[in-house]
């Protein structure tokens, strides 16, 4: 048999039917003795009873693709398979683990001639099951072996290009997964905090809403996230008839990938204030027995809004797409940090190609990141190309009066506010940091340096 999967759950079984689909045969395998094997009924999926079979049963080189939650069950799954495979065989990880953790397992398996691929696999049930974005790294000399397979079942954008590419080595693979969903919990905060300034503060219904996105993914802002956005606010509620998302608890969770990309960026440097934001508010939205009683007592009444709903709309549309721009700027301004930080050789048009269908963060703009990328493989920022800088400076009066317009409703916009500071302040010849370095010299004698001449100073404050 072709491939084997460990880990039938939601994404190994739908991957399982797409590797079918595409002319593969799969050995599956999954703790649960109970598993429901009808999901495979006239296909060239066959369930074994223990991984000592199912290995039997594989092609060599072997190839094994792990799918179970990021973590303990990972190493447990590595190390429950690993004795039965021999050099040269191959372990894909395709859940979404640590980047480090992947670097070490790498390390470990190589010492026994056992191949690793730590791979980002983006799209959900759907995506795994009809075509998903895949961020494979690791042992490059495994990707030649695997890409065939791995390119059949990715997603294909408009011009026909697989949505499976090598990131690099050691943790790449996963490394792009993390920042692929620290841009997918910033995209959602910003949709969030638009859908909330136009629904709490200015009184549009949902309906009108769903409407109002749906018209907006014909155009820029077309993407999966708009597009699915649009019908979850046409929803209505079977039992009550009243719009589903309005009944859903304001309490959102999270696997833990965003704030992972916000931690790695402080260790290499990068800054990613639109994806803080967005894990911050995450935070936030958890603590609802507290905000119910400071509502109470702080005042949780909105002000109405009296102005032009009409003219309001198309301001947010444009505030909208400036801070996604600006949300995937900080996303790739982190993937080159961390290039350089691990070594990892990002192509940044390849990454953007690839998440151009299949995955989550999938939006028209992708084809534009990749183009820049295409053009200028080193470009600093993409606020600084030509075509997104027209964009944000043609966009900028309207997001300024978004967030002003929410300041004056209460409506929080932090991730839209973040992305606003991120433009000003990386557009400033001069920031305040001269008096932040005033004041450590005063309090700790850290020195500082001059505009007018060379050396580093300290000055007896008193």
């Amino acid at each position: 048999m072709n491939i084997g999967i460990l880990g039938l759950g939601v994404m190994g079984r739908s991957l399982a039917l797409n590797f079918e689909r595409n002319e593969y045969s799969v050995a599956g395998f999954d703790l649960n003795l109970k598993f429901d094997k009808s999901h495979f009924k006239d296909k060239k999926i066959e369930i074994f009873d223990s991984l000592a079979e199912l290995v039997h049963a594989l092609d060599k080189p072997r190839c094994i693709l792990i799918m179970v939650p990021a973590g303990k069950a990972v190493d447990k799954a590595i190390a429950s398979v690993r004795s039965h495979l021999e050099k040269d065989d191959i372990i894909i990880d395709g859940g979404n683990s640590f980047f480090m953790d992947t670097e070490r397992r790498i390390k470990h398996l190589s010492e026994e001639g056992i191949h690793f691929v730590g791979m980002g696999v983006s799209g959900g049930e759907r995506g795994a099951l009809q075509g998903p974005s895949l961020m494979p790294g690791g042992v490059e000399s495994a990707w030649e072996q695997v890409k065939p397979m791995l390119e059949s079942i990715s997603a294909k954008a408009e011009d026909g290009v697989s949505c499976a590419a090598w990131m690099g080595k050691g943790g790449a693979g996963h490394y792009v997964k993390m920042v692929h969903n620290g841009i997918e919990y910033g995209d959602m905060q910003l949709i969030a905090e638009i859908y909330d300034l136009l629904h709490r503060g200015a009184g549009i219904s949902n309906g009108e809403l769903a409407e109002i996105f749906g018209e907006w993914n014909e155009y820029d802002l077309q993407s999966y996230l708009i597009e699915i956005t649009s019908k979850i606010l046409y929803w209505q509620d079977a039992d009550t008839g009243e719009s589903l998302v309005d009944l859903i608890l304001d309490e959102a969770a999270q696997k833990g990938t965003g704030r992972w990309t916000s931690q790695n960026s402080l260790e290499v440097g990068a800054l990613v204030p639109t994806i803080y934001a967005a894990v911050e508010m995450r935070l936030m939205s958890s603590l609802k027995s507290e905000r119910i009683k400071a509502s109470q007592l702080l005042g949780g009444d909105v002000p109405k809004f009296s102005g032009n709903k009409e003219q309001l709309i198309n301001l947010a549309e444009k505030a909208l797409y400036a801070s996604k721009i600006t949300s995937y700027a900080q996303g790739f301004s982190l993937l080159r940090s961390a290039s350089k930080e691990y070594d990892f050789g990002f192509n940044y048009a390849d990454i953007a190609r690839i998440w151009r269908a299949g995955c989550i963060i999938r939006a028209s703009l992708l084809d534009d990141i990749a183009s820049a990328f295409d053009t200028e493989p080193e470009l600093p920022n993409l606020l600084v190309n030509d075509v997104f800088r027209k964009i944000i400076l043609d966009s900028q009066s309207a997001w300024r009066e978004v967030v002003k317009t929410a300041i004056d409703l209460g409506i929080p916009m932090m991730a839209t506010s973040a992305s606003l500071a991120y433009f000003d302040a990386y557009r400033s010849e001069r920031l305040p940091a001269n008096l932040i370095q005033a004041q450590r010299d005063f309090f700790g004698a850290h020195t500082y340096r001059r505009v007018d001449r060379e050396g580093v100073f300290h000055t007896k404050w008193e």
